[in-house]
């Protein structure tokens, strides 16, 4: 990825961090953060009270850095905020459960405009919003001398409802493997804007602002799902999560992940052509579209949100990921992939 360029060439000197000062961009990005609706102490004092009407905490972190996770002059401070919150929203739908609260450390240069974090603000308030969470609190600091990337690091609190918690673990020789929202199109926009293009607007618009299913967790979890996780870093190497905590395989069918994912003639069919892609490739190892993938026992009745793409079968010698029969790496090769999915040290 290339070294992102700042959003405005020459800030605005009275609206920076340096000049506001650390309780003045407090107060402003406070005062776009929205309501939680489990919170009874929200941001202002040395910690922050939150309702905790199950008795357990989901809780779940997730880091941004520029230039990795996202860059300045591809996405607005509102689409980053909206990721932002997305990545940990997901991370507690996965689970089973629903955010009620996000802590948010933030980490920028002093010459950062203080109106792009209030952006950053708005975007998480209203991704939060339908869920009745918000921010409510955190902290920020300086950037390192010389560092011009601005970090988040973004803590989601959720709450089960009474519902035992999802985990990789319970995955069961016989039982389905099912899918909830979309894959590839994040992947798909990610190439686009790599390009120096800004279209299809659809592509473009799911990797600045992924649109998790966040309903379809807690449903997953009533519905008996017995494991779960939502796919950040790739369909095949997200499954290999479940695979290797259940100690099983996970069967994937080719022909159903493209029913499910490959819409005829969609955006992912007409990227893939002009740029000489697979967009299999996308659906199978893109990642950050925060779909949800689950294993059910055979003969549920699956909630509205989730489509059957597998089967699990017994480990045999090891656990792992199959397409057809075929180990996920063979396939992964086939249709173009670089390994499957996002390796964070790779």
């Amino acid at each position: 990825m290339t070294r992102p360029r700042p959003l405005v060439p020459r800030p605005d000197q009275a609206d920076t961090v340096r000049t506001v000062g650390e309780f003045g961009v407090i107060a402003r990005v406070v005062a776009r953060a929205g309501a939680a609706r489990f919170a009874e102490v929200g941001p202002g004092d040395d910690a922050a009270v939150v309702a905790t009407p199950d008795g357990r905490v989901v809780a779940t972190t997730d880091v941004l850095v520029e230039g990795r996770h996202f860059r300045r002059d591809w996405s607005s401070a509102e689409d980053i905020g909206h990721k932002a919150a997305a990545a940990n929203l997901a991370d507690v739908a996965a689970m089973g459960g629903t955010t009620t609260a996000l802590l948010v450390g933030l980490a920028c240069p002093a010459d950062t405009p203080t109106s792009w974090l209030e952006g950053v603000a708005s975007g998480m308030a209203d991704e939060c919003a339908p869920l009745g969470a918000a921010v409510v609190g955190g902290d920020t600091v300086a950037a390192a001398p010389g560092s011009e990337a601005v970090v988040l690091s973004v803590t989601a609190l959720g709450d089960l409802g009474g519902r035992r918690p999802v985990l990789r673990s319970g995955a069961r020789p016989g039982d389905v493997v099912a899918l909830a929202g979309r894959l590839g199109w994040s992947a798909c926009g990610l190439a686009v804007l790599r390009r120096g293009f800004s279209s299809p607007l659809a592509a473009v618009a799911a990797h600045r602002r992924p649109s998790p299913p966040y309903a379809a967790g807690p449903a997953a979890a009533e519905a008996g799902a017995t494991a779960m996780c939502d796919v950040s870093d790739g369909l095949l190497s997200d499954t290999g999560h479940i695979a290797t905590a259940s100690g099983v395989v996970l069967d994937l069918d080719r022909a159903a992940l493209v029913a499910a994912c490959l819409v005829p003639d969609g955006p992912l069919q007409q990227v893939g052509a002009a740029l000489g892609t697979d967009p299999l490739a996308w659906v199978l190892t893109g990642g950050e579209d925060h779909a949800f993938v689950a294993t059910f026992p055979a003969g549920t009745t699956l909630p509205a949100a989730w489509t059957v793409i597998g089967v699990v079968r017994p480990a045999g010698t090891a656990a792992g990921v199959l397409v057809d029969g075929e180990p996920a790496e063979a396939v992964a090769r086939e249709v173009g992939a670089e390994g499957t999915g996002h390796a964070h040290f790779g």
